[in-house]
């Protein structure tokens, strides 16, 4: 065992194994070490295992063979005494089922395991105990997998030949890899499949079996159940697609009562299962959450300073996604896709040869679905760091009335129809109650970017969304 090397991490061929290098500081009395040291281990790349129990497995016998198992939860593994040979296979669905990784292991060392990854141990030196630590709590209902220690294809180079050491008779039974199932990815939950949004995110995933869509109708996140409705240690995301929308009737008292229960009461149910199941909650906000007093487009972190109810909806339901560990909060606005919204209705006045008129007082892009739905899949497949982002389509922005002259346009319309009216002139005859909307809704798109998402233009695809929706 080396003393005084620093805390690092080296990845592994098998993707989310890492062995970590662990600081041990010893002299003529013996040694300590910091097993577990949650700020200094995620600031090196460790996921944040949130560990829910410590086990130790003691050997008193060289040659103590144990595997290949592979549990429903992430571990993290390192030696109290002794020495190991460790063996890792990938037993995930995925380009990498089958991949193999050894390597020795002494208090020095530790290793992540994720879920669905089979580890197996064989000790190297008497009295051997190593430490290990879950972040689930042991289930009849869980599921597992296995692989047979002596695996032609895994072939892995034991140290101790199998026919040497003392095996259970389960370890001596468990399947070939030509017979393993494949463990599929966790759960991902969609809340809010109908919506727009919803649509979006089943058209880029499609029906694979580990994705779950949910509506109000199957999933109340009203009912006092929703901490039990499902194992919520099989799910690795939750995406809120759903959202309480109607920005002027939630100046009513029923709206306000409404939007409070939508975007508010039920995220808090979906963020307080995702913190305590380590789930990623994918959390949709709004450029309501602003003012629109700002000259330049808004960054992620500007200050919010929403005007109306539902502004105020959703920069408290920001404040409680904030909450969960691990969270991505999508800010976007002006959004378009499959149902009513403002290119449709244009769409439709042209076609019936009614000339509008249409504010040119509030600034923005469009925000086509389909690049939520992408900008979403992407910060998750990349393992993005988590916190908030700005997700708009790309290119030049416009007011609404640039808007309804550019779907007049391509309509085949003269938009000299459209006419221009401020904010104020366009809602002096309204009866009902109107919200108050930001005059610069532009979101600052360079954070995205960073992460390598190309977002397509807005102006592009408007075309190609009147061309296939209306």
């Amino acid at each position: 065992m080396e003393f005084g090397k620093k805390l690092a991490r080296t990845e592994t061929p098998i993707p989310g194994l890492v062995v970590f290098d662990l600081p041990v500081h010893g002299d003529s009395r013996g040694w300590f070490k910091e097993n577990w040291q949650r700020e200094k281990m995620v600031a090196a790349g460790l996921p944040d295992l949130g560990p829910v129990q410590n086990n130790i497995s003691f050997n008193d016998a060289v040659g103590t063979t144990r595997g290949i198992h592979a549990e429903p939860w992430d571990k993290f593994v390192s030696l109290a005494t002794g020495r190991i040979f460790g063996a890792w296979v990938d037993l995930r669905e995925g380009p990498t089922f089958g991949t193999v990784f050894t390597t020795e292991l002494d208090p020095s060392k530790a290793i992540f395991v994720p879920c669905g990854v089979g580890n197996a141990y064989q000790t190297l030196e008497p009295n051997t105990a190593y430490v290990y630590l879950v972040n689930d709590h042991w289930s009849p209902n869980a599921e597992y997998s296995f692989l047979n220690l002596a695996d032609e294809t895994a072939a892995i180079d034991w140290p101790i030949p199998l026919d040497q050491v003392e095996l259970s008779d389960k370890d001596k039974k468990h399947p070939r890899l030509a017979d393993v199932s494949p463990i599929p990815p966790k759960k991902i939950l969609i809340v809010g499949a109908n919506g727009q949004l919803g649509r979006a995110l089943h058209a880029e995933l499609g029906d694979e079996s580990h994705i779950e869509y949910t509506t109000r109708e199957t999933f109340d996140l009203a009912s006092p159940d929703v901490p039990t409705a499902r194992r919520w240690r099989d799910y690795g995301t939750i995406i809120n697609a759903a959202a309480y929308t109607a920005v002027d009737t939630a100046e009513t008292a029923d709206g306000r009562r409404d939007a409070w229960a939508t975007n508010v009461t039920g995220l808090t149910a979906l963020a307080r299962v995702a913190a305590d199941n380590g789930i990623t909650l994918v959390h949709v906000s709004s450029d309501y959450v602003f003012d629109g007093g700002k000259q330049e487009a808004y960054a992620e972190d500007d200050p919010v300073c929403p005007l109306g109810v539902y502004g105020q909806t959703k920069a408290a339901g920001d404040a409680i996604a904030v909450t969960v560990p691990r969270h991505y909060i999508i800010r976007t606005s002006w959004v378009i896709g499959e149902g009513n919204n403002f290119v449709r209705t244009m769409a439709a006045l042209a076609d019936r040869g009614i000339d509008p008129k249409v504010v040119d007082d509030q600034v923005g892009r469009l925000t086509f679905t389909a690049d939520i739905a992408r900008a979403i899949i992407h910060l998750l497949n990349l393992g993005a760091e988590y916190g908030v982002y700005n997700v708009t389509s790309a290119g030049t922005p416009a007011s609404w009335a640039d808007i309804a002259r550019e779907v007049y346009l391509l309509k085949g319309h003269d938009p000299a129809r459209v006419t221009a009216v401020s904010t104020a002139e366009y809602y002096a005859d309204v009866a009902g109650p109107v919200s108050p909307r930001p005059a610069n809704s532009t979101l600052d798109l360079r954070k995205i970017g960073e992460t390598g998402l190309v977002l397509g233009d807005a102006h592009v695809q408007l075309a190609g969304w009147l061309k296939n929706n209306v």
